[in-house]
């Protein structure tokens, strides 16, 4: 079971790491609008996100 939580992580890090590698100036200017957005605004993407993912775990399993 750990072991999926690992590959897990790792897979996280490698998508997450992509976008800075390849677009450095589009994440740059992507984390510029972030800062401009409400704790609400914030808080919706983020729930947003995670029920994304749960719904995308639920259908592969």
């Amino acid at each position: 079971m750990l072991n999926y939580w690992i590959t897990g992580l790792a897979l996280m890090l490698v998508i997450e790491g992509m976008l800075p590698f390849l677009f450095p100036t589009l994440w740059r200017d992507t984390f510029r609008k972030l800062l401009l957005l409400t704790d609400g605004q914030l808080r919706f993407i983020g729930i947003s996100a995670m029920l994304a993912g749960l719904l995308l775990l639920y259908w592969t399993q």
